[in-house]
């Protein structure tokens, strides 16, 4: 179905050409789902983009053949690859909401395609579009077509997505992280569905990844990349199981296991940065550690959020996000929070930090009540105390900021440090101890990778001298590789200097490497607690036990 050899992608810049990718060789069959996985920049998308014909200018394909059944795409001139996009090749995002046009609804949007690619009249497209929503695993699609993007799900948003890539009957479609961003149930329907279409309609896809669980799940051949360049091909059962590359080899040993904690994660490539230099902010922090160490306590949380109004003589109905909901975090603990998307799951990390205003229940840190939502001044004692690490760094650090402006910040506002050099020294030192490089501080986020933002992050965190800290998602974007690293460091400094931790996740292995207790929430209710190997082993809940057969995970044969 496709065959690339010797492809080369370069980008021109100022300083001479970059190499994006070199001399990649892949043959991806009919019917075949070909798995792409490598850390961050290893060129994965890259080759996605040069196969479908939208690499980002002015980059461009310097050498190689890309051949998709008997055509050269090479050859192709602008207005055939337009029509060979979708037409033969169909593409799946990451992120549904960005890949759909929120003023048209769905059947606006699978028409126009319907339309764009088939001469067929528009009552002939819709009722193709209905068949499609209708064999994607949609229900009521004849209703739900008329509904807007915002009005679905994420998961059935990414449906909606891959509804639109296979109506045009494509030969290849290439899938660049599908489920990077969807909980354990979802990503499992979308996993099969994706598996289902390559059986039944022959459809080859190149599922583009950084989870080797899922990898390991659907993946019929998989091809592992690192700069630019493949590192090693074949069945995925023997790349995976029996690696022959040390970096292949090295990414296994980065992948969180479901079925046992580890006291630490194997990563391929030590950290350069020297800790050493971290000593100051170390000192730094332990000499805030002025009282004991500080747990969380929520008793009958409840928050509910107003729906939209139906009418002017009745009350807009709610929506119950949390429902009765307790919990207590031990000093100096880690606590899991897993559950679907709309668990509820981040309305609690909100209702803790004051984002969101509770409607009953009370919340206590160590001996202090945490007054709810706008009632919490800005000079709180938990405004310091309770910090957050958010999913995506990028979004969370000040785009036209310098580094040393981020990380000054939290000294400033607290009062901890009067002297600006003393400040700027101090935050040297931070970004040294979470394994960056002291002179970070001279730029700006967007010349960082992800893995280097989100410990800029934990870094901006730490430097208002924390007691509780809430990490939602903090490395659900990340590749294994760096996750391992965010991870190591998490654990170090908890460990280092006694923090609190509520972590939320929707990857179980993770959370199970990193908690000692575990909650699962579902529809806003605790469904099951305890210790996190208790929870994992031998689970109560039957929800609990579908989460833990819906996550991807590698043949027992293939573990080490």
């Amino acid at each position: 179905m496709l065959t690339i050899k010797d492809l080369s992608v370069k980008f021109p810049s100022r300083f001479g050409d970059i190499t994006a990718i070199e001399d990649v060789d892949m043959v991806i069959k009919p019917g075949e789902i070909h798995g792409l996985v490598g850390e961050s920049g290893a060129g994965k998308s890259t080759v996605g983009a040069a196969v479908i014909g939208l690499l980002q200018s002015p980059g461009y394909v310097a050498n190689g053949t890309l051949t998709l059944g008997d055509t050269d795409l090479r050859t192709l001139t602008p207005d055939q690859a337009h029509v060979m996009r979708g037409d033969r090749i169909s593409m799946i995002f990451q992120d549904p909401q960005t890949s759909l046009n929120p003023l048209m609804t769905i059947e606006d949007q699978l028409i126009e395609t319907i339309q764009a690619h088939s001469d067929v009249s528009v009552s002939a497209a819709r009722k193709r579009a209905v068949d499609l929503l209708e064999e994607i695993g949609i229900k009521n699609a004849a209703q739900r077509i008329k509904a807007y993007p915002h009005q679905f799900s994420g998961g059935m948003r990414q449906r909606v997505v891959i509804a639109l890539a296979v109506s045009t009957d494509p030969e290849l479609i290439i899938a660049d992280e599908p489920t990077t961003a969807l909980d354990v149930a979802v990503q499992s329907q979308v996993l099969d569905l994706i598996q289902r279409l390559a059986k039944e309609r022959q459809i080859a896809f190149m599922l583009i990844t950084h989870d080797i669980g899922v990898i390991a799940q659907v993946a019929d051949r998989v091809t592992v990349m690192r700069k630019g360049r493949v590192m090693e091909t074949g069945g995925t059962a023997q790349v995976l199981g029996t690696p022959k590359h040390p970096y292949t080899q090295a990414l296994m040993d980065a992948v969180p296991p479901l079925d046992r904690k580890i006291d630490r994660f194997q990563v391929p490539e030590a950290d350069e940065a020297s800790r050493d230099d971290g000593d100051l902010a170390e000192n730094w922090l332990l000499e805030g550690q002025q009282h004991d160490l500080t747990g969380l306590s929520l008793q009958n949380l409840t928050v509910r959020f107003a729906g939209p109004r139906t009418s002017l003589f009745r009350k807009p109905p709610h929506y119950v996000a949390l429902d009765d909901v307790t919990l207590n975090i031990k000093p100096g603990s880690i606590m899991g929070l897993v559950g679907e998307s709309g668990s509820g799951k981040s309305t609690l990390a909100k209702a803790i930090t004051g984002l969101v205003t509770p409607n009953a229940g009370t919340m206590t840190l160590g001996d202090t009540a945490l007054p709810f939502g706008k009632s919490r001044s800005r000079h709180h004692p938990s405004r310091q105390l309770v910090q957050m690490v958010f999913q995506d760094p990028y979004s969370s650090l000040n785009s036209r900021h310098r580094i040393g402006d981020i990380l000054t910040e939290p000294l400033r506002f607290y009062g901890f440090v009067k002297d600006a050099t003393e400040r700027e020294n101090l935050a040297r030192s931070m970004l040294a101890l979470v394994g960056m490089q002291p002179d970070a501080i001279t730029k700006y986020p967007h010349q960082f990778s992800g893995g280097q933002r989100q410990r800029i992050a934990v870094a901006r965190a730490l430097l208002a001298r924390p007691r509780f800290l809430i990490c939602d998602e903090p490395t659900s974007a990340l590749d294994v590789s760096i996750q391992a690293e965010i991870l190591n460091l998490l654990k170090d400094l908890q460990s280092k200097f006694g923090l609190t931790i509520l972590f939320i996740s929707h990857n179980l292995a993770v959370v199970r490497q990193m908690a000692d207790e575990t909650a699962v929430l579902r529809h806003g209710k605790i469904e099951e607690i305890g210790e996190t190997d208790a929870v994992y082993t031998a689970p109560t809940a039957a929800y609990t036990k579908s989460l833990l057969e819906l996550t991807p995970v590698m043949p027992t044969s293939w573990q080490a």
